[in-house]
């Protein structure tokens, strides 16, 4: 039995994994840990404030951490020096805090999964554009998501930029500047915030007389879950630090 403890569990994406790790036969939630609504009874798990003492008081196999960048930092840290495995679907993490984690983890033979994105399909979404990318000659992104997210970009819209980057070098447009996006790696990335919104990006191609466009939407924050399940049920396979889902989706690397 795979034994979870969910951070960030009174949140919209923590009380889903709490409602899909209930539905597998295999797994149970044995914690939920938020600052926000303590003692409250989630689908039968209590919430509580304080890691370390649900750590020692439940044995967990995994924790799985949808929460805000501090406190995710400090989650992964108490999951690694306790030994526990730790999936993070948490966002808004600098090159500083990833390269402070990597050594951290290293030094402690932690075990941790950082995925901007738990959607298969918007994993998908970016080997495709991979595909694409050596034979397009300029890219933008927009990404659109709910009007309660914090991070702009997008971590997935960054982890896309940087995947097509390294297919090929793009420029911006002659014109582009800040106004029009933020430009990571040469390529410009839009930012949308509205109510009604999930989680969206399109990544636009543009060439001589054609466009190409490849648009993945989450309509719902169940789509999700698919990944954080697969993950769970392959944190054997977790050595060091993992970023980006597809690492675990396609262990040897994709051939495109």
């Amino acid at each position: 039995m795979i034994r979870v403890i969910v951070c960030g569990a009174y949140g919209r994406m923590g009380q889903e994994v709490i409602k899909a790790v209930s539905k597998e036969n295999d797994m149970e939630v044995v914690g939920g840990i938020d600052v926000r609504g303590v003692g409250e009874n989630i689908l039968g798990v209590i919430i509580k404030d304080n890691l370390e003492a649900v750590i020692k008081d439940t044995n967990p196999s995994a924790i799985v951490d949808f929460t805000r960048r501090e406190a995710a930092i400090e989650d992964i840290k108490i999951g690694v020096k306790n030994n526990i495995p730790v999936i993070v679907g948490t966002t808004g993490f600098s090159q500083e805090d990833l390269e402070e984690l990597k050594n951290f983890i290293d030094a402690n033979n932690g075990r941790v999964l950082i995925a901007p994105n738990f959607a298969i399909g918007a994993v998908l979404m970016i080997k495709c554009a991979e595909l694409i990318a050596p034979f397009m000659d300029n890219v933008e992104i927009i990404e659109l998501h709910h009007d309660g997210k914090l991070d702009s970009p997008s971590g997935t819209a960054i982890a896309t930029a940087k995947a097509l980057s390294a297919k090929k070098q793009f420029k911006p447009a002659v014109y582009s500047s800040e106004a029009r996006g933020k430009t990571v790696e040469g390529i410009n990335i839009h930012s949308v915030r509205l109510p009604g919104l999930v989680a969206h990006q399109e990544v636009i191609f543009g060439a001589l007389g054609q466009t190409l466009t490849i648009r993945h939407d989450s309509i719902s924050r169940e789509s999700f879950m698919p990944g954080v399940i697969y993950a769970l049920r392959n944190i054997d396979k977790i050595k060091g630090l993992i970023y980006g889902l597809d690492k675990l989706l396609f262990p040897g690397g994709l051939v495109i």
